[in-house]
């Protein structure tokens, strides 16, 4: 049977259960707010201890403290930062208050703690409070968005380093398949060739391209508000917190924060989460795009492109035998379906701020948590469970070529566009390829297409048949 303790704040009393080291302002918040079923992140939990730490050690330094006060709390706060407790955070991730709930929660779990290293119990307070003590100089409004931040850069330490690998692969397929030829498309219609590798080369570049953007962004991740407290004046904080509290965050994670400039500035504004977003958004983009084309690519396999082969992962149908589909593109492109849906989520909130303080923090971190941890995963799995098992199919990407009516454009400066034209449509009316047709019409030699429908030549930029067989006729 359940046992309970009373608790009481400036509405009044609660029944709290007797073992839980939250209070009474956690759970008026969790029966508030029941709105996603979900609980905040474990690393955010863990960023928040990571801040209160920091706030213990500089206000006992500053003297505004008891020194045994102090390092219960910090004790405290580092068990959580550990793992534990992370079940007694009970609220919502999308809470109204600005994340007063979350900070709310962390100062209960940890003045109930601290209490019970010191020799009292839970539910009780009596040698430390959790806004007298464990939220001494600080307000929601620093403390929720400087996790916020640190909570980012964690999580996109994972997120750089999958992309980095993918990259990776990508580059290394590009190397691979350099010499596999095979057509080109613009508007799904048929083009001039290209070699696969050239395509997977310029898969790579646009993720490189995102880690440059991702990196660039977190740069002003590194500057908090901690000083701030409720909107940005400092009032109720110490002058020597204020001034060192960021620098003191900065030991207890090992980055280099600094204080932001303009602490009002940075607490009512929550612009370079938004920005972060929006390179997370460019990144799924690319993502996405290249999920796409690997499907298509990998269309058939006896109806389709099938110029490349995908690693089969698991049976395709119910009701189809033997059927088998490209799901890790698929899942792909669903995970970049969901981070657009989350960067219009992040930047509505952002936007919807008013005066001194932005109150839509707790779904715009939601939201962007997410976004980053997917993208994570997504990488991941496209990485390892598709790039790194593609194969080509050589031999379909060369019959293509040789049977494509693309390959005309090569002749063109030869002959003039008109004749190209005429040669072209008779290829497609009858089925005769471009080569048979330019030699029937007596317009080059089987020799000079020898040099101008080298395919491999035609997929290098600055190389032309014309200027080959200019060399050829002058070496003659």
């Amino acid at each position: 049977m359940i046992k309970f303790r009373t608790e009481g704040d400036s509405l009044g009393t609660m029944e709290v259960p007797a073992n839980a080291y939250y209070g009474i302002q956690s759970l008026r918040a969790r029966n508030n707010f029941g709105i996603t079923g979900y609980k905040l992140s474990s690393t955010f939990i863990k960023s928040m201890a990571m801040v209160k730490k920091a706030t213990s050690l500089m206000n006992l330094e500053a003297g505004v403290i008891e020194k045994d006060v102090a390092e219960a709390m910090i004790c405290a706060s580092e068990e959580i930062i550990d793992g534990k407790f992370h079940d007694q955070f009970i609220t919502d991730v999308i809470q109204g208050g600005a994340g007063t709930s979350m900070n709310m929660n962390i100062n209960e779990v940890i003045a109930n703690r601290a209490n019970e290293l010191m020799g009292g119990k839970l539910g009780k307070y009596e040698f430390v409070t959790p806004n007298d003590h464990v939220n001494y100089g600080q307000s929601t409004n620093d403390v929720i968005p400087t996790s916020g931040k640190l909570t980012v850069i964690q999580l996109c330490e994972s997120l750089l380093s999958e992309l980095e690998d993918l990259k990776k692969s990508l580059y290394e397929k590009g190397a691979e398949f350099d010499h596999v030829i095979k057509m080109g498309r613009t508007h799904l219609q048929d083009a001039i060739p290209i070699r696969l590798g050239q395509e997977f080369k310029a898969y790579a570049r646009p993720i490189r391209r995102d880690i440059k953007r991702i990196k660039e962004t977190l740069e002003d991740f590194y500057f908090v508000n901690m000083g701030a407290t409720a909107v940005g004046t400092g009032l109720n904080a110490d002058t020597t917190y204020v001034k060192d509290i960021a620098a003191k965050l900065g030991e207890v994670t090992g980055m280099d924060f600094k204080q932001s400039t303009d602490l009002v500035d940075g607490t009512r504004n929550v612009d370079v989460f938004v920005w972060l977003s929006s390179a997370l958004k460019v990144c799924a983009v690319n993502l996405s795009k290249m999920a796409n084309d690997l499907r298509l690519m990998a269309s058939g396999p006896r109806a389709g492109f099938f110029e490349i082969n995908l690693p089969m992962k698991q049976p395709g149908s119910s009701i189809m035998p033997g059927k088998v589909n490209p799901v890790i593109p698929e899942v792909m492109n669903q995970v970049s379906f969901q981070i657009f849906g989350n960067d219009l989520t992040i930047t509505k909130a952002a936007e919807a701020g008013q005066l001194e303080l932005n109150v839509f923090e707790p779904v715009l971190f939601f939201n962007l948590f997410q976004s980053i941890q997917i993208l994570k995963n997504g990488a991941q799995t496209l990485n390892y469970n598709c790039i790194k098992g593609i194969t080509p199919n050589a031999e379909r990407t060369e019959e293509m070529v040789q049977n494509s009516i693309g390959i005309i454009t090569a002749i063109n400066p030869h002959v003039g566009y008109e004749n190209a034209s005429v040669v072209a449509k008779e290829s497609l009316k009858t089925g005769k390829t471009v080569r048979e047709l330019t030699i029937e019409k007596g317009l080059l030699t089987n020799e000079e297409l020898d040099i101008i429908l080298d395919v491999y030549n035609m997929t290098n930029p600055g190389i032309s048949g014309k200027e080959l067989m200019d060399e050829k006729k002058k070496n003659k």
